[in-house]
């Protein structure tokens, strides 16, 4: 999942993204509300992590002018701005969750995971498709009780296939969701990264299947007859 992390705080900011990319979601971060502005109006984000106490604009500013522009991204705000008011204020402008400063990164790794899930209109932490299921809480895909060895670029790949099984997804979306700021993913390592998937998913019975100038799709493999 790709996530805008946005906090002043350069050092909390570098560790929440470090936790976050250390789970293999694609993290940008920015540290005025200024900036988060202008990334959240050009960019797509599954997840926005918002402190209010914001230079250059406020964070609640930073929520109304998103969802004003009807951006659907969920949001978690982070803020040592506590009082009832400001939550009411803040779940009533469309915020999704609040964290008071301190918080427990526990308590905070969970809010993100249910969120995320909630994001990709799922109930439960496993998600189940042809042999394959997917954990969301650990992010971890496995054959029957047997785990799947994938790496980093290609578990990426396989999660943002499956969240949608059956359904396109398009390249350029695809490397919007691997990538942060700071990455370059080409569409040849893409294609690459396919390959390798569609040698690991066979004997599990699934492929994936290209929608020609579009993208790619997760597809059962026709049983043999």
């Amino acid at each position: 999942m790709r996530i805008l992390l946005t906090e002043d705080n350069t050092a909390l900011a570098d560790g929440l993204s470090a936790i976050l990319r250390g789970t293999g979601h694609a993290v940008d971060v920015v540290h005025d509300g200024a900036s988060a502005n202008a990334v959240i109006a050009a960019e797509n984000f599954d997840l926005v992590i918002l402190d209010l106490n914001l230079p250059e604009m406020d964070g609640l500013d930073v929520l109304r002018a998103m969802r004003a522009r009807q951006n659907q991204a969920a949001v978690l705000i982070l803020t040592a701005r506590g009082t009832p008011e400001e939550r009411v204020k803040g779940l009533d402008l469309g915020a999704d969750d609040y964290l008071i400063k301190p918080f427990d990164i526990s308590e905070f790794e969970a809010r993100v995971r249910v969120l995320l899930r909630r994001q990709a209109g799922l109930r439960s932490a496993t998600v189940s498709f042809g042999g394959i299921s997917f954990d969301l809480n650990s992010r971890a895909f496995s054959a029957g009780a047997t785990p799947l060895d994938i790496p980093a670029r290609e578990l990426g790949l396989l999660e943002i296939l499956f969240m949608r099984a059956g359904k396109v997804v398009a390249k350029e979306a695809i490397i919007q969701s691997l990538t942060a700021f700071d990455d370059d993913i080409s569409s040849n390592a893409i294609e690459q990264y396919v390959s390798r998937l569609r040698k690991r998913l066979s004997p599990h019975g699934l492929t994936v299947k290209t929608a020609r100038g579009i993208g790619y799709y997760l597809d059962k493999l026709p049983e043999a007859s």
